[in-house]
């Protein structure tokens, strides 16, 4: 059977990693509803390095903690490597985040009383695989981002950029399939970021890891393979320089 290049494209990609149809969420507040999602569709694809952009408050966060099982949407589906997360129980939802999920947030969220090393070693023992193959995997890839040297220090006397480097190395420690990255340059200087973004981008790549990563960073734009914007409750594709692309999400 022949393919024409358009097929043969689609077939190579295979499955998307992330779907979302319809997806609608809104919140209460103040007596008011507030809708956040209204009918939110779109895929990211295995491999993929993925901007999401958005004003303040439209709702990037919340789409965020939708695809990781965090929230429930209000109705639409939502699907993780093939799992539709809307039908799935909390403590499924948990296992399947825990698995196959990598968090890396702006304010890095190490655990202060932890040092470089435990942090690092945490989510390899939440998900039982912290025997000496993971944990030396785990090491080099602190070293990867230069701190390897840093392995025995509390985070406080680290840097911002540094405590970031060893949050990336955290979040791919168990080998994650998909990496959420909740604007991961917003508490830095623009040089430490996009030193950050330099190494978050060259490790997930080699590793193959799906990348999401919100940003309100145009400088990022440039390393993505596509960019997303959420815009009156809806994903709307962008080309690199801000234009709307027609086509959809």
């Amino acid at each position: 059977m022949a393919f024409s290049p358009e097929a043969l494209d689609e077939a190579l990609q295979g499955a998307p990693v992330v779907e979302l149809l319809d997806v609608r969420k809104s919140y209460v507040e103040a007596g008011r509803t507030r809708v956040v999602l209204d009918g939110a569709s779109g895929s990211i694809r295995a491999g993929e390095l993925v901007v999401l952009l958005g004003r303040s408050g439209s709702g990037k966060s919340t789409l965020l903690n939708l695809i990781a099982g965090i929230d429930r949407p209000d109705s639409g589906t939502i699907r993780l490597d093939g799992h539709d997360l809307t039908r799935l129980s909390d403590d499924r939802r948990t296992c399947l985040r825990r698995d196959r999920i990598g968090f890396i947030f702006q304010f890095f969220n190490l655990v202060p009383t932890l040092t470089v090393e435990e942090n690092l070693f945490l989510p390899l023992e939440l998900a039982r695989r912290s025997g000496a193959a993971e944990r030396a995997r785990a090491l080099d890839l602190l070293a990867e981002v230069g701190l390897g040297d840093r392995r025995r220090q509390f985070p406080d006397r680290l840097s911002g950029g540094e405590q970031q480097r060893v949050a990336i190395a955290r979040a791919l420690a168990a080998d994650p399939a998909l990496v959420l990255a909740d604007e991961p340059t917003g508490n830095l200087d623009l040089e430490t970021g996009l030193e950050v973004i330099e190494i978050l981008d060259r490790l997930t790549r080699r590793a193959g890891k799906t990348l999401l990563m919100v940003t309100h960073g145009r400088e990022v734009m440039g390393i993505a393979d596509r960019v997303l914007a959420l815009e009156h409750g809806r994903l709307v594709e962008r080309t690199p320089n801000g234009a709307a692309r027609s086509g959809g999400a």
